[in-house]
C-alpha cells in the first residue's frame, strides 16, 4: 500500500516475516531522464513477531500513516510508518512489548552499472531511439554506523543528446537544464544502530546487495530514520553539505509529526465525498457506491503524497510504481521501470490527474504541476524562434522536464527537408493545444481563490500568440494571404487530440483558443493594460467557429472541418463538453453535444471506463445520471490488486493515476457543476446513492451537503451569500 507525504512515496508491505518498502521522491531524474527509485528497504525483527497468527496492516488516511500490527505468542509488535510533510524525512518507528533485535538494510540494484535494452527502454527518454542504454551505478557505504546512498548524473545526457538531434545547439546555452549536476540520495540512521555488514540476493527477477544495520542490543523501542535530498549541486562535497544541513533542520523540528498529522487533518477536512456512508457490506455483487466513494479517498491520498514536489504528479504511476513483473509477467525489469518514461510530460495525460483539484481545493497540489510549465516556458519560446522565427511558446505532447520534444517521438529518421519544429510522428505530429488545459487551470485559480495570477499571465499570452502567429505564418507559406476570407485563422495542419490527423480547424483546438481567450478577458483589469486587452479582442475574432456534421438526421459537433485519417480513440469532439464547459447544463444547444453522445459512430466506439478514458466526465456534464453512474462505477471500482486504487495498466501504466484522476472529475461532476455564478448541485447524480460531500466552487466557495433516502438532510454553504446561486437539480 502506498505512504507517503510532502514529495515522497512509499509502496509498503510485509513478506516472509518482513517489512519492506520501496522509497521514490519527487525529481529523481537520472542521465537518461528515467525517474529512479531511491531504494528499497527491509526491516527484520528478531525474536519475529509476524512468525505468529495475527497481522495487521492499515493505511490510515486520518494521519497519512502505514500501522503494521503483529503478534507470536506473548510477543507483540506495532510498527509505525510516517513520512515528514515539511521534511524529506521517512520515520519507521518499533514498539514491542519484549526486547528484540532490529535489522534494517538497505537494498541497491543499483550498485554496479546496468545495461537495459529493448522494452525496458521504455522507462527512460531514448525508448526505441536507442538499442542499449546505461543506467550508472549509485555510490553507497557505511558511514559512522550510517548508510550514505546517492545518485550523480554524468555530465553527458539525454539533454545534450536531444538538443543536438533537434537543430538547438546554437541556443543550448539558453535552454534550461533540469539533469545538469542533478544529485539525489540520502541517508539511513537511527540510535542503538550499527553497521552489520552487507547482503546480496535477487528479488523477483532483480539482482541486488544490501548494507545492514542492526541493533546494538535488544531493546523494546527503536526509530529508524531515512533523510533524503536533492539539488543540483556543482559538486559531491556541495551534496552532501546540503543533505547534512536538510538533516539537522528536520531534527530540529520536534514538532514534524504533529505538524505532520495537521496537515493531513486539513487535508481531509478540506474536501471529500463519502458515497453510501454506512453501508460498506452490501448484498448486491461489486463494484458497488461505497467503493467508488473509498477509493476516490484513497486515489486522493496517493495526489496528496507529492504536495510540495519539485515536479508534477506523473500521470504513470505517480510516486508509486512497483517491480514490474506483477503488472505484466513478461516485463522482467528492475524496479526503476514505468512504461511512457520517467522525464517525459504527456500533457493529455496529466492533465486528468490535476482537474479533480480545483474542486477539491488543492490548489496547493496544482503549484508543481503549473511550476513545471514556467521553468520551461523559454525552451518553448525559443522553439518558435529558432524553427520559425516568430513568437509564442510551442508546447509538444511527450514532451521533456526540459521542454523539448521526446527524442524517439520527434524522430530519428527524418527526411532532411521535415520542418524541424514538428514530430515525425503519426500520432503526435501538430498537436500542440494539450498546454491550453493547464492554462484553464491557473485561470481557474483565480476565479476559485481569487488568488493574483499575474506570474502566469506571461505564459497564457506565450501559448495563445503561439497559434495566432503560427498559423498566420503557415498560411503565408502556403499563399500571400495570412487568414481565409472571414479574417480568421486557418488551423491547418493541426490534430484533433491524437485522433483526428492532419486536421483543419480541429474542434479541440478552437475550443481551447475561444474559451481561454474570453477567460483572461474576463480577468479584473489589473491584469491586462489596454494594449494587451485590444491583442486578447482581436485574437478572439480571429478564432474560427467549431464546425458541425449530422448523424442520422441529428445536428452533431464535429472533430474538425476535415480531417485524412483516425489514428486513435480520443473524442475531442465532445472537448467542448470537457473541459471547456462551452456545452452543457444550462447552456445553449445541449441537444447538439447529446446527441453528438448519442449518434456520433465513433463517439460510441471508442467508449469505455479504462484509462484516461472521460467518457464518465462526458456524461456527467451532459447530465446524464445513469449513464454517468454506470460509467463511473466501472471507473472507480476495485482495481483488482491488493491496494483497491491502484488501476492499471490501461493504456499506460500502474497505478494509472489518469485512470483515477479522471474517475475523480467524474464524480465531482455528477455532484456540483458551475456555470459562472451558478452552482448546480446533483446535475447527474443517481437518487438511490446516498452521498456527504464537501467541495469546491468558485468565488473562494464551499458547497458542504448530506443526502440520504433521497432527500437533502443538510446543506452548508460558505459565505452564505452564495447559496442564492445554488440550483438544487436532483429529482
Amino acid at each position: 500500500m502506498p505512504c507517503g507525504g510532502g514529495d515522497i512515496g512509499l509502496n509498503v508491505w510485509v513478506e516472509k516475516g518482513e517489512l519492506l518498502f520501496y522509497i521514490a521522491q519527487s525529481g529523481t531524474f537520472d542521465e537518461n531522464n528515467a525517474l529512479l527509485k531511491l531504494g528499497r528497504v527491509r526491516i527484520k525483527l528478531t525474536p519475529n513477531p509476524f512468525d505468529g497468527k495475527e497481522f495487521r496492516q492499515q493505511l490510515n488516511l486520518k494521519n497519512g500513516h502505514v500501522f503494521i500490527g503483529a503478534s507470536n505468542g506473548t510477543l507483540s509488535a506495532n510498527i509505525l510508518i510516517w513520512v515528514d510533510v515539511f521534511h524529506p524525512a521517512i520515520h519507521v518507528d518499533v514498539e514491542s512489548t519484549k526486547a528484540v533485535t532490529t535489522e534494517a538494510t538497505y537494498e541497491s540494484w543499483r550498485y554496479r552499472n546496468r545495461l537495459s535494452t529493448g522494452r525496458a527502454n521504455n522507462a527512460n527518454s531514448y525508448k526505441w531511439a536507442s538499442e542499449q542504454v546505461k543506467t550508472f551505478k549509485d555510490e553507497i557505504a557505511f558511514e559512522n554506523n550510517t548508510i550514505l546512498f546517492y545518485h550523480r548524473n554524468d555530465p553527458n545526457s539525454v539533454f545534450d543528446v536531444t538538443v543536438k538531434q533537434q537543430g538547438l545547439d546554437s541556443v543550448k546555452h539558453q535552454l534550461f537544464n533540469p539533469l545538469k549536476d542533478l544529485t539525489f540520495g540520502g541517508r539511513i540512521e537511527g540510535k542503538n544502530l550499527q553497521v552489520a555488514g552487507q547482503t546480496e540476493g535477487v528479488y523477483t527477477n532483480t539482482d541486488f546487495k544490501g548494507w545492514k544495520l542492526k541493533s546494538k542490543t535488544a531493546t523494546r523501542s527503536q526509530s529508524i530514520n531515512i533523510y533524503l535530498y536533492r539539488a543540483n549541486a556543482t559538486s559531491v562535497d556541495e551534496w552532501k553539505s546540503g543533505l547534512s544541513a536538510s538533516i539537522q533542520k528536520t531534527i530540529a523540528d520536534g514538532d514534524a509529526i504533529i505538524n505532520t498529522r495537521n496537515w493531513w487533518k486539513d487535508f481531509w477536512n478540506r474536501s471529500f465525498i463519502f458515497v453510501d456512508p454506512g453501508r460498506r457490506v452490501l448484498e448486491s455483487p461489486s463494484p458497488y457506491p461505497f467503493e467508488v466513494g473509498r477509493n476516490y479517498q484513497l486515489f486522493r491520498y496517493m495526489l496528496g503524497c507529492n504536495a510540495f514536489g519539485e515536479y508534477p504528479t506523473r500521470f504513470n504511476g505517480g510516486l508509486f510504481t512497483y517491480d514490474p513483473t506483477f503488472v505484466d509477467t513478461s516485463y522482467s525489469f528492475t524496479p526503476d521501470f514505468r512504461n511512457w518514461g520517467g522525464g517525459v510530460h504527456t500533457a493529455q495525460n496529466q492533465r486528468l490527474v490535476y482537474f479533480p483539484m480545483i474542486k477539491s481545493g488543492d490548489f496547493d497540489l496544482l503549484k508543481p504541476q503549473f511550476d513545471f510549465y514556467l521553468r520551461i516556458l523559454k525552451n518553448a519560446e525559443l522553439r518558435s524562434k529558432v524553427y520559425w522565427h516568430h513568437d509564442g511558446a510551442c508546447f509538444t505532447e511527450q514532451m521533456e522536464n526540459f521542454g523539448l520534444p521526446n527524442m524517439a517521438e520527434y524522430g530519428f529518421k527524418r527526411p532532411s527537408n521535415f520542418d524541424k519544429g514538428v514530430e515525425y510522428n503519426a500520432w503526435l505530429e501538430y498537436l500542440w493545444d494539450t498546454v491550453f488545459e493547464f492554462c484553464l487551470m491557473m485561470l481557474e485559480e483565480e476565479r476559485y481563490t481569487q488568488k493574483d495570477i499575474s506570474s502566469y499571465i506571461p505564459f497564457i499570452e506565450s501559448c495563445l500568440k503561439f497559434f495566432d502567429e503560427h498559423y498566420q505564418y503557415l498560411a503565408k507559406q502556403r499563399g500571400i494571404k495570412a487568414l481565409d476570407g472571414n479574417g480568421q485563422l486557418v488551423l491547418f495542419p493541426g490534430s484533433g487530440a491524437e485522433t483526428f490527423k492532419m486536421a483543419y480547424n480541429a474542434t479541440s483546438t478552437i475550443a481551447a483558443l475561444k474559451t481561454v481567450t474570453e477567460r483572461v478577458l474576463q480577468l479584473p483589469q489589473h491584469y491586462l493594460s489596454e494594449e494587451k486587452k485590444k491583442y486578447f479582442e482581436g485574437l478572439l475574432k480571429r478564432i474560427p467557429a467549431i464546425s458541425f456534421t449530422e448523424f442520422e438526421g441529428h445536428k452533431t459537433i464535429a472533430p474538425a472541418k476535415t480531417w485524412e485519417r483516425v489514428n486513435n480513440v480520443e473524442s475531442p469532439q465532445l472537448y467542448p463538453v470537457f473541459p471547456w464547459g462551452m456545452y452543457g447544463i444550462g447552456k445553449p444547444d445541449l441537444d447538439v453535444a447529446l446527441n453528438t453522445w448519442k449518434y456520433d459512430s465513433n463517439v460510441i466506439k471508442f467508449r469505455s471506463a479504462v484509462g484516461w478514458k472521460q467518457d464518465n466526465i462526458f456524461a456527467a456534464r451532459l447530465g446524464l445520471s445513469e449513464e454517468a453512474a454506470k460509467l463511473t462505477l466501472l471507473k472507480l471500482k476495485n482495481s483488482g490488486r491488493k491496494f483497491p486504487a491502484f488501476w492499471g495498466p490501461g493504456f499506460d501504466w500502474t497505478p494509472d493515476h489518469n485512470w483515477g484522476g479522471s474517475g475523480m472529475i467524474g464524480l465531482q461532476e455528477m455532484l456540483m457543476q458551475v456555470d459562472g455564478e451558478k452552482i448546480y448541485l446533483f446535475p447527474a447524480w443517481p437518487k438511490s446513492w446516498d452521498v456527504h460531500f464537501k467541495l469546491h466552487a468558485p468565488y473562494q466557495t464551499t458547497v458542504e451537503g448530506v443526502l440520504k433516502n433521497g432527500k437533502m438532510e443538510s446543506l452548508k454553504v460558505m459565505p452564505q451569500s452564495r447559496e442564492k446561486d445554488l440550483i438544487n437539480l436532483l429529482k
